[in-house]
């Protein structure tokens, strides 16, 4: 007669106490989460991705730096309702961004948009008639990178001669 094959138990059902120390971690670092975010406006709160404390200090993760730099307004707000989760006092506050650098990336990565080669000769020709000296300057050269970005680009000389004439 074929052996039954023994019956075992979910890993998570054995007491073990490293993975309820995680599992404390993980909850006192939602309700932490969650009190930064009940003290912040509504369009901010939802920028507040993560919190984690370490050290005395209470790393805040967030999307972008425009974030980031609104969180920091916060910041005598965020500590003094921080200071009743923790057991020893946060003295200071970061703002981290979610980035690939922390393995950690929100939404699809954003690429560049090249204008076509038709409209960055608008951008040139336009810039050829303006009297400011420096904005004409600025124009040419964001017409020349734009042009090196395309990868169409026609080779001007430093006249602005197509170099394909010379030929």
């Amino acid at each position: 007669m074929p052996q039954k094959p023994p019956s075992f138990k979910v890993s998570l059902s054995f007491k073990n106490r490293t993975m309820a120390y995680f599992y404390g971690q993980i909850e006192q670092q939602q309700r932490i989460l969650q009190r930064v975010q009940s003290i912040l406006p509504e369009a901010l709160a939802k920028q507040a991705r993560h919190c984690i404390i370490k050290d005395r200090k209470l790393l805040i993760y967030t999307d972008s730096a425009a974030w980031a730099s609104q969180l920091r307004f916060y910041n005598n707000a965020i500590l003094a309702a921080v200071a009743s989760l923790t057991r020893t006092p946060v003295e200071t506050m970061k703002i981290k961004i979610i980035s690939s650098h922390t393995g950690l990336v929100l939404g699809p990565k954003r690429r560049v948009k090249i204008p076509s080669i038709e409209k960055i000769e608008v951008i040139r020709n336009n810039s050829l008639s303006i009297p400011d000296n420096q904005l004409r300057l600025a124009l040419l050269k964001l017409s020349t990178t734009l042009e090196k970005l395309s990868g169409k680009g026609v080779q001007k000389d430093s006249f602005g001669c197509d170099v394909s004439s010379y030929k």
